[in-house]
């Protein structure tokens, strides 16, 4: 395990092409795991990032309003928003599309054409953006519900997605076919793309930040209660009419930060404290066994043999997991 003191807040963890761990803080910097610290946003916090569509680095949005691409190498300017936060980023590796939001706009452009830019307008601020998984549609969050936009086309009207609340985070199921909206007010909202069905997911505790698709989109995992809850998405209705079932359940803490990888399961709690979950759920193994600050930042590598971590103090580390067989 290595182990790390960054005194910022950790915004993310993720993990490039190569397999290395990035973490992105509220100071502005990025910091690799082989050391390199890279200046993205000077005098800046980072507020949100994502994988670059290359694998290599990671983009970043910050409260300056400049969206980076950090590499090992140094920085590079790809867009900015003066006066605007950029709050939530997104990447497509299949189509090579970045989307980011500032403000009431949606904004998409390519991380090969620069010429290309797309801008899609809403009513209200953007909260979240998501591809779909072929980075073909972008859906925006926002009050009130989502829009779904084809992200190359200039001139259309999206489709709207409506229900009550402010929906603050996006994930597209990995068939495409579900698109799930968590709300401030702790609860899940999905639609069923093909007819627009209605999904409603309650029963939580707290704010749900984080959410994952295991087993190839079989299920889905998120936080907001005291164990992991685990949605059943296998066939064309995906959860209606099924129960949750939660796992890891701790009625001391809530799970803060979920990350997936495969059948492989993360967690992090509010407490400071992550953990793995074998993949029949029967045996949890701590990765982080000490209590400390809230975990903000959690990711598994694409093979699911190491998990990154970082918390709202900037303590972090990197750690390979334990035989979950």
């Amino acid at each position: 395990m290595s182990d790390y003191n960054f005194d910022a807040y950790v915004t993310a963890a993720l993990f490039d092409r190569s397999g290395q761990a990035v973490f992105a803080l509220g100071d502005g910097t990025v910091r690799f795991e082989a050391g390199e610290v890279i200046q993205a946003h000077p005098d800046a916090g980072i507020l949100s990032a994502v994988l670059h569509p290359s694998g290599e680095g990671i983009v970043t949005g910050g409260d300056d309003g400049r969206l980076v691409w950090t590499r090992p190498s140094g920085a590079e300017l790809l867009a900015e928003v003066k006066g605007r936060w950029i709050e939530a980023v997104d990447s497509s590796a299949a189509s090579g599309l970045i989307a980011f939001a500032a403000g009431k706009a949606a904004r998409v452009i390519s991380a090969t054409d620069k010429a290309f830019a797309r801008v899609f307008t809403h009513d209200q601020s953007v909260t979240d953006v998501a591809f779909d998984p072929k980075g073909l549609r972008l859906a925006a969050a926002a009050y009130g519900g989502a829009a779904v936009w084809y992200a190359r086309i200039a001139d259309q009207k999206p489709l709207l997605l409506k229900w009550p609340g402010i929906h603050t985070r996006l994930l597209w199921s990995p068939d495409g076919k579900f698109l799930i909206s968590a709300l401030q007010d702790a609860q899940l909202h999905g639609w069923r793309l093909h007819d627009h069905k209605d999904m409603r997911m309650g029963g939580y505790p707290a704010k749900v930040k984080a959410m994952a698709f295991l087993s190839n989109g079989a299920i889905l995992a998120t936080g907001g209660a005291n164990g992991v809850v685990l949605w059943p998405f296998s066939g064309p209705a995906g959860p209606m009419g099924k129960e949750a079932a939660e796992v890891a359940f701790d009625e001391t803490s809530l799970v803060a930060q979920v990350a997936c990888a495969g059948a492989v399961l993360a967690g992090g709690r509010e407490d400071g404290r992550v953990f793995a979950l074998a993949p029949n759920g029967r045996r949890v193994e701590p990765i982080r066994a000490d209590k400390g600050s809230a975990i903000t930042a959690l990711a598994l590598c694409a093979d699911g043999l190491r998990v990154a971590w970082g918390d709202e103090d900037g303590a972090a580390g990197v750690s390979a997991l334990p035989s979950l067989a």
